[in-house]
């Protein structure tokens, strides 16, 4: 297949940062973690795991001396300029099962940032597998229709079944590997938002009161809210609270996703997140204080802070936060 600039017109090739003809941000997704895998060496007792790689367990235990070796994928920071996100394995599980990626790109009408979030199913076998394989098949096809133009509800739906495609060629005689979904295109005129499960994306206002929640969990709690059964606090306080009722799995062989366009009113930023943070800070005001003002210059920095926050909040799941500011711009740098 041949990839075209969206400014110019000539073909690129899809792992060039720029297209050689005009100059114009042709770079490819950055994903956490292409790399993958565990440290090339136990911590303890210097075992080197990239020569033995069956000296680890698959819950990444040295078998010589019994400690945990650290993954690449327990702490992942990613920049790329018009979106920055940190995912983090938190305090209690032993391996990371959410997964990012993001991207920053021109599509026909200007700047445009990608992201993707993915959070594995835990009771489903190789999670962290399923978020990984999700979110790089996901975003890599929701990168290349938003260069070409292509309608980004269109785009986003076609990507979410790309991602779950990819989750099927997983599934072995353990079962079916799941995650859940949440994307997010942020363009000059608007946030075009898709998702399957409980992660979610948030509108982050800068001014006012118009932060919002632009997702609606399938989830148990959900249901139980919407058919006035709970109130929300009441809902999640079930042991049923996190029970999803939509994701990506080969067990589910036609996600339905959901999306949505979102035209903010003013500058603001997107927070595309696991439940890991927003079982610390459901509301989207108190999630804008936390932001806000540093996400708006700053996308790394304050990701860090928020999951530096769900961390020291307890750190009960694995912990994913993507910001993307309103309207996207790229820097003069």
């Amino acid at each position: 297949m041949t990839y075209h600039c969206p400014s110019c017109g000539e073909p690129f090739d899809p792992a060039d940062g720029f297209c050689e003809a005009c100059g114009t941000p042709v770079a490819p997704a950055a994903i956490s973690s292409d790399a993958g895998g565990s440290a090339l060496e136990c911590p303890v007792c210097s075992a080197d795991t990239s020569i033995a790689p069956s000296g680890v367990t698959a819950e990444g235990y040295c078998e010589s001396c019994g400690r945990r070796v650290p993954s690449v994928r327990d702490h992942v920071e990613l920049d790329v300029g018009l979106a920055a996100g940190v995912t983090d394995r938190g305090l209690r599980h032993t391996r990371n099962e959410d997964a990012m990626a993001l991207a920053a790109t021109m599509s026909p009408d200007g700047p445009a940032a990608v992201a993707v979030v993915c959070d594995g199913v835990s009771s489903a076998p190789r999670a962290d597998e399923a978020s990984l394989t999700a979110a790089r098949a996901a975003v890599r096809a929701l990168l290349l229709a938003v260069r070409a133009g292509d309608a980004p509800a269109a785009a986003s739906a076609a990507a979410a079944r790309a991602g779950g495609t990819a989750l099927a060629e997983l599934t072995g005689p353990a079962g079916a590997p799941a995650a859940t979904y949440a994307s997010a295109v942020v363009t000059g005129d608007a946030v075009t938002v898709c998702w399957l499960g409980d992660s979610r994306v948030y509108w982050l206002a800068a001014e006012g009161s118009s932060s919002r929640c632009l997702t609606k969990d399938d989830s148990v709690a959900q249901e139980l809210v919407a058919a006035g059964i709970a109130t929300a606090e009441e809902a999640m306080a079930s042991p049923q609270a996190h029970v999803i009722t939509r994701w990506l799995g080969a067990d589910l062989p036609d996600p339905q996703p959901h999306v949505t366009r979102f035209e903010p009113p003013g500058p603001g930023v997107v927070l595309i997140c696991s439940d890991g943070l927003w079982n610390y800070r459901t509301e989207p005001a108190d999630l804008a204080a936390m932001a806000l003002p540093a996400a708006l210059n700053d996308p790394p920095a304050a990701a860090v802070a928020l999951v530096k926050f769900a961390v020291e909040a307890g750190g009960a799941d694995n912990i994913t936060a993507v910001l993307a500011p309103f309207p996207p711009v790229w820097s003069e740098s």
